[in-house]
């Protein structure tokens, strides 16, 4: 554990309210809220399996995840500034994805629990009105700073997908709406499993001026255990995942205008077993696990294109933000103690301009 003697930024949260939000959820909560175990059941009912187990368990999905529960997550650490990351917000088509933003700027972010450095919203590039859209963001918010589509979609059938474009990032239409960003010095956070990186590497090389950030180190599906029907079956599979995902994140660092996010290390979809087990990750297993990513993460992108991020609450499900934080700051230190103050503050507010 290092001691961090600076007020970390975390670079990637969710936060919503099925409570007293028009929530995609919010029926199920309200009627079933004080009886999580009926609630747990009911989602499992409605929704389908490859959705299930990217996610783990559902409670932290349908409980309230607001700036003070933030707050008590991270324990004895001192995080000043967070960057909400949208979350799948119920009014998901055209100008509707606006209300998250306005959602999000309303929250009670104060001294007692954490400060609000910027907010990345979502649109659709492909929109005719993106342009529109993205006006509305900034208007709902001084706090806005670009978006995220997410284009998560892997050959295997069981593993969710998160759109239904496989190619999304280099599809014609999106790439044309895409210029808009750069026009409007906005950002674009990326998401995609590790077998789509080239994509990424492809939008990064046709848009050099626009800022672009990796979430999640670009998501090793199957990792570090098996998923879906066929996915990371054997220590073989496993290898090769990484083997790939090594060469095509060192491919994609060569982008100048791509940083990454060091988070997301701890969904299901990776191949963890914890929440399975009724157990959270001690510090030394998420240590053990996330080590070797984020040192080629580092020899790739360098301590100056490389920000941490918890993606909480969704990594809740296999260890603590503590933990997280206790293990990703050794690893960095591994690396260069020098880094750990560009990876867990400046990069990120240079990169979100906090």
């Amino acid at each position: 554990m290092q001691k961090l003697d600076f007020p970390i930024v975390d670079s990637h949260i969710h936060q919503w309210d099925p409570y007293n939000t028009p929530h995609a959820a919010a029926l199920a909560v309200k009627l079933l809220g004080k009886h999580p175990y009926l609630l747990d059941k009911m989602v499992r009912f409605v929704q389908p399996q490859h959705l299930l187990d990217t996610v783990g368990l559902t409670t932290h999905v349908t409980a309230p995840y607001l700036p003070e529960d933030y707050k008590q997550d991270t324990g004895h650490y001192l995080v000043d500034q967070i960057v909400h990351v949208e979350a799948n917000w119920h009014d998901n088509k055209g100008k509707g994805v606006v209300g998250e933003t306005r959602f999000i700027e309303s929250l009670d972010f104060n001294e007692r629990t954490v400060g609000l450095g910027g907010i990345v919203g979502t649109a659709d590039p492909c929109d005719s009105n993106f342009k529109k859209i993205l006006k509305m963001h900034k208007q709902a918010s001084p706090h806005f700073r670009g978006i995220r589509r997410i284009a998560a979609v892997h050959e295997d059938p069981k593993i969710h997908a998160w759109t239904k474009e496989p190619h999304l990032y280099t599809n014609k239409k999106f790439m044309k709406g895409f210029e808009a960003l750069a026009q409007m010095n906005l950002s674009f956070d990326a998401w995609v499993y590790s077998d789509q990186i080239r994509d990424v590497t492809a939008l990064a090389r046709a848009f050099p001026e626009t800022s672009i950030v990796l979430d999640h180190f670009g998501t090793p599906v199957g990792a570090f255990g098996a998923v879906g029907s066929h996915t990371g079956l054997t220590q073989t599979a496993r290898d090769n995942i990484i083997f790939r995902w090594k060469d095509d994140i060192a491919e994609l660092a060569s982008c100048p205008n791509v940083y990454t996010k060091m988070s997301g290390l701890f969904m299901p979809v990776l191949g963890h077993q914890f929440h399975k087990e009724n157990r959270l990750a001690s510090k030394d297993e998420v240590f053990d696990c996330a080590l070797p990513l984020i040192t080629h993460a580092l020899k790739s992108f360098g301590q100056y294109r490389v920000m941490f991020a918890s993606n909480f609450p969704m990594d809740s499900v296999s260890t603590t933000l503590v933990n997280i934080i206790d293990a990703f700051s050794d690893a960095v230190a591994a690396y260069n103690p020098e880094a750990l103050a560009d990876v867990f503050r400046h990069n990120a507010r240079q990169f979100y301009r906090l």
